[in-house]
């Protein structure tokens, strides 16, 4: 296995010169260091970087460390709040609604999810709604944070509008992530982190600062028509909802998941939805979250439950293979087998985000960690 990602690994555009690996241990003090000296409480600081970095770690590149930019441009300029006033607005025994105060959208994030964490261990499920919250990096880490209780795990945030949903032109909605994390006897677990768009807008950055085309279908200019380019993306056009754009593929089922993610995120907790919702670097971005935790223990005992999804891993992976596909992977296999490999050998660090982790340093008087 550690082979066969090892090619994975270097089947990317870049040549070896183009980049370095990095030590994770290393990168994450880096990352802490820089919210520490903008005035962000240690904990807090920590969980930012440890978010960060597991972006990077599973090969979510666009969610990595190559974002540190934003969010120290967020906090200068007073939009994103070092020491919030989070607290619990309203509450029982199986859910709550957090308020962020416009903090870091980790640390927001991942209080909501131990809050949710300890409902569902007290009363089989708990759910808590954020709002006045930030971005929050991959939905994924925080469903990952139930697996070590035995729990099912699933988070939803809403974003910013990038989205021209079905029939429309120009960014309307968010691209909206749902992760649903799923324990079983043995690694991988079932991780599913997916965008409710065909891809994210840190695709479109990634493709950007590796100067490469997109493929045609997911995203169109600002008169509606397909284009490869992510640069017109990112500047007037917008990303397409899962199934792409029209009928034929059916892209209303996208666009109609990414409006459900804005009304559990949004409407629901009062925070901002469509159109509302900022960037990080405005004020106030007011970004809202969902999380969902369910202890299988109400259903079925959890080592037989356990042991079923096992049997289901087995199953979905037996199946007669598609001649043009090769091998079936299980949701969050890859991101797995990627984060083993890069805890041993490192992470991959670019040109282009080298060069943004350098500036952020010189910034703030520290060093780089490369």
């Amino acid at each position: 296995m550690m082979n066969e990602l090892l090619g994975y690994e270097k089947g990317g555009p870049y040549p070896p010169d183009e980049y370095v690996r990095v030590n994770a241990g290393r990168l994450k003090t880096f990352v802490s260091e820089v919210f520490v000296k903008l005035g962000v409480p240690k904990e807090d600081a920590d969980i930012v970087a440890d978010n960060l970095v597991a972006a990077d770690l599973r090969g979510v590149e666009s969610h990595g460390v190559s974002r540190l930019r934003r969010y120290v441009d967020g906090i200068k300029i007073g939009a994103v709040k070092t020491r919030p006033n989070i607290k619990i607005v309203r509450e029982g025994p199986a859910h709550a609604l957090v308020d962020g105060d416009h903090g870091l959208g980790q640390p927001v994030a991942h209080r909501a999810m131990r809050l949710a964490i300890e409902k569902a261990k007290e009363n089989f499920i708990g759910v808590v709604g954020v709002r006045n919250s930030n971005h929050y990096g991959i939905a994924g880490y925080y469903a990952r944070m139930a697996l070590n209780e035995d729990l099912i795990g699933i988070s939803l945030t809403n974003s910013r509008p990038l989205v021209a949903h079905t029939g429309a032109i120009g960014k309307h909605i968010g691209t909206n992530p749902i992760a649903v994390a799923v324990p079983s006897e043995r690694e991988p677990h079932f991780l599913l982190d997916m965008a409710t768009s065909i891809v994210t807008i840190g695709a479109m950055e990634v493709a950007g600062r590796k100067g490469l085309e997109i493929p045609e279908g997911w995203a169109i200019d600002e008169k509606g028509e397909y284009t490869r380019d992510p640069e017109v993306v990112i500047k007037s056009g917008a990303l397409l909802p899962l199934g792409g754009l029209g009928e034929l593929f059916r892209g209303y089922k996208g666009y109609g998941l990414g409006v459900a993610v804005d009304v559990l995120c949004g409407v629901l907790t009062q925070s901002a939805w469509g159109k509302a919702v900022k960037n990080t670097t405005e004020r106030y971005s007011n970004v809202g979250h969902f999380f969902v935790v369910i202890n299988p223990g109400g259903f079925i005992s959890i080592e037989e439950f356990k042991r079923s999804m096992e049997t289901l891993k087995r199953e979905l992976k037996s199946a007669k293979k598609h001649p043009k596909l090769g091998r079936i992977w299980i949701h969050g296999e890859k991101a797995w087998l990627t984060e083993r490999y890069r805890i041993k050998h490192g992470i991959p660090i670019y040109v282009k985000t080298q060069e943004i982790l350098k500036e952020v340093a010189e910034d703030l008087d520290l060093e780089p960690p490369f």
